[in-house]
């Protein structure tokens, strides 16, 4: 039993290894070499064998693309659509979809394509690539292609394999080909991503190919009341962009009034806000709860050698450079082989004819006879020859035809023995300074072509727009102080009693209690959280609390200031130690407020009342003691108005604080002749 569970597992094992690495390498993957997917390289070198300089039906492409790609047609015409939307290398006709909209290509028998002139100029040479059987053993099929520029980098790519995935950006033409000029001079380089849709993007996390970017759509105020859309951002269409804000106005988010898309050539897709609502305030909503703003997270895994790699921008240019290089040496050494071996045939030919070697073989009676004869004959112009001469040469000789020789043009065979001449020299040039050599064919792609591939994304740097910011105060939390529920379900019935309070559902509320406790909780629509409560409002950075309270131990009141406290939601917090006697008398919030205390009288005070000006304490923990007010006992408190319950201040309006005014006898036995004076310490 054990026996056959092995063989099982093993047989498991070796078919999900096989399928894995098959999905890597031969679908989901590209490699670092030519920066292509298997289907891409497929229907890339099709079109080379189709081409005649003028358009193909796309269905015929896919068709002769079926003979080496062996799934299926839908999956190449994706593809190829795709890979004709990049502009690069494949040119369009007929209607290809839109990428700013997402609107689908005509089917596939109604549009046109061909290689552009880029892609017939740096992705095809015979003598570089290495060419494998298809997959039916039909026909031949390269390996991969020896591109002549980063199309890994400048295409980037998306897929998904068995236990990785990768994600590339896309990069600018011109860039690309000044960075490799840069790495030739061992220079330094920085590059960052360019998006066909444009828009802004910020590489402040951005890590040299992975990391983290942020992409952001172009919008500009058309009036107070209009908003415009420019540009979109990576990876989404205009009909994705409108659904989010769609979704954003549904759930209460943002306001509008209605949305038009406009989109042609350029994206334009008009806003119109809602009445009461403003156009500066909205773009920061858009950027918060819609895709106007998307964040990206690029992952920089390819083939290398048949084998799964994450590497960066830098390491991947480093490597093509490298290749461009060895690729173009290596074509300079076949052209150099090649002239050479056409100088030789012509220096022969000339020979042959100019020295009328041919009248030597009209006396010989066989074949063998006449080669050896013009062998011999050849002989003492060895030394002008480039090679020794082989009797495939010979037999070369004995092909030319009696007219040529008869026709033959001294001068005319000298000036293109000179060309040939001149050409080998200039070859040899190159081959003597290949970085030279490599850097003047970059420039000269960037002359041809680069003034077709700008910059189309704008880099910039921008800050994090705070959700809870710019979300809309569109909830109204109640407090019934009768039933001590609280939440944007409950509505408040008293007056002086109970609270209101407006805020957006990513507020976090602070509640403070007249025991001392306090605690930070989430918008909620309901919640039973007692008849005490003091205080409450949304949490906010810079905060003033000025609080007077009464210690139950000492019975004797003290004054404390801080600001907004540190939390942990649903934690509870103290103010000042646990006593049932203990208790908030009273809690006013910001600056420049002051608090009116009765005192008990006593014989020796001049007088039993006394002012208390928050601004002359320190500001000090939440958890901090404070500073006595009086060594008296305090019987009444009531605010600078004389009001005991003041009204929300007008610099904080989202913030609502009431607290009862509290009258305090002194309990018996107590001492009132302790202390003289008010004795309202400054700290």
């Amino acid at each position: 039993m054990n026996s056959q569970y092995g063989r099982l597992h093993n047989l498991f094992e070796k078919n999900f290894l096989e399928y894995s690495s098959y999905v890597i390498r031969e679908r989901a993957i590209p490699d670092i070499h030519d920066g292509l997917k298997p289907v891409q390289r497929r229907i890339l070198q099709t079109l080379f064998n189709m081409e005649d300089g003028r358009f193909h039906k796309v269905a015929n492409v896919v068709g002769e693309t079926m003979k080496l790609h062996p799934h299926g047609d839908a999956s190449i015409f994706s593809a190829l659509v795709n890979l004709a939307n990049k502009e690069y290398l494949i040119e369009r006709q007929g209607n290809f979809g839109n990428i700013y909209t997402g609107d689908q290509a005509s089917a596939a028998r109604y549009i046109e394509c061909r290689l552009t002139p880029l892609a017939k100029e740096i992705l095809f040479n015979k003598d570089l690539t290495e060419f494998v059987e298809s997959y039916d053993s039909r026909m031949m099929e390269p390996v991969t292609l020896p591109a002549k520029i980063p199309l890994l980098l400048l295409l980037g790519a998306d897929g998904i394999a068995v236990g990785m995935a990768t994600k590339i950006m896309p990069h600018n033409f011109c860039e690309l080909l000044e960075a490799q000029i840069k790495l030739l001079h061992n220079e330094e380089i920085t590059l960052y991503p360019d998006f066909q849709k444009k828009g802004l993007v910020d590489v402040s996390h951005y890590d040299h190919g992975n990391g983290r970017i942020r992409c952001r759509a172009r919008i500009e105020e058309a009036s107070d009341k209009t908003i415009i859309v420019k540009d979109i951002p990576h990876g989404t269409t205009t009909q994705s962009l409108i659904e989010s804000v769609e979704k954003a106005a549904k759930a209460g988010k943002i306001k509008i009034l209605s949305i038009n898309d406009y989109t042609a050539e350029d994206v334009e897709v008009e806003i119109n806000l809602a009445r009461g609502v403003y156009a500066k305030e909205t773009i920061e909503a858009l950027y918060a709860f819609t895709d106007c703003e998307v964040a990206i997270t690029p992952n920089l895994t390819l083939i290398k050698n048949n084998t799964p790699l994450t590497c960066t921008v830098e390491e991947v240019l480093e490597h093509n450079t490298r290749k461009l290089v060895h690729d173009l040496t290596k074509e300079l050494e076949i052209d150099l082989g090649r002239f050479q071996e056409k100088l030789h045939a012509r220096l022969l030919e000339q020979i042959f004819i100019e020295e009328r070697l041919y009248k030597q073989i009209e006396e010989e009676t066989s074949y063998k006879a006449v080669i050896k004869s013009v062998d011999s004959a050849l002989q003492p112009f060895t030394a002008e020859l480039l090679r020794p001469v082989t009797n495939e040469d010979v037999e070369r000789l004995l092909e030319i035809k009696i007219k040529r020789i008869s026709r033959y043009d001294i001068n005319k065979q000298q000036k293109e023995i000179k060309e040939i001449r001149s050409e080998i020299k200039k070859i040899s040039h190159h081959l003597k300074d290949m970085v030279g050599y490599t850097v003047s064919f970059l420039g000269d792609l960037l002359k041809k072509y680069g003034h077709l591939y700008p910059r189309q994304t704008e880099l910039c740097e921008f800050e994090e727009v705070s959700v809870r910011s710019a979300a809309l105060a569109n909830l109204v939390v109640g407090y019934q102080r009768a039933t001590g529920f609280l939440g944007h379900n409950i509505k408040a019935e008293d007056e002086k009693q109970d609270f209101t309070l407006n805020c957006s559902e990513y507020d976090r509320l602070l509640l403070i209690f007249n025991d001392g406790m306090y605690k930070v909780i989430p918008v909620t629509d309901k919640l039973f959280i007692g008849h005490e409560l003091a205080w409450i409002g949304v949490v906010e950075d810079g905060l003033t609390f000025n609080v007077l309270y009464r210690d139950g131990q000492e019975n004797l009141t003290y004054a404390k200031r801080f600001t907004t406290p540190k939390f942990i939601l649903d934690k509870e917090y103290r103010l000042f130690p646990e006593d049932k006697r203990s208790r908030i008398l009273l809690l006013l919030m910001g600056q420049g407020t002051s608090a009116h205390v009765g005192l008990a009288p006593s014989p020796r005070a001049k007088s039993n009342t006394m002012e208390v000006y928050f601004d002359d304490y320190l500001l000090k923990n939440p958890s901090a003691k404070g500073k006595r007010i009086s060594p008296r006992v305090v019987r009444r408190v009531t605010d600078s108005t004389g009001k005991a319950a003041p009204k929300p201040l007008k610099q904080n309006m989202s913030l609502l604080g009431l607290v009862d005014a509290v009258k305090e006898s002194v309990p018996p036995g107590e001492n009132t002749e302790e202390g003289e004076g008010e004795g309202n310490a400054k700290e």
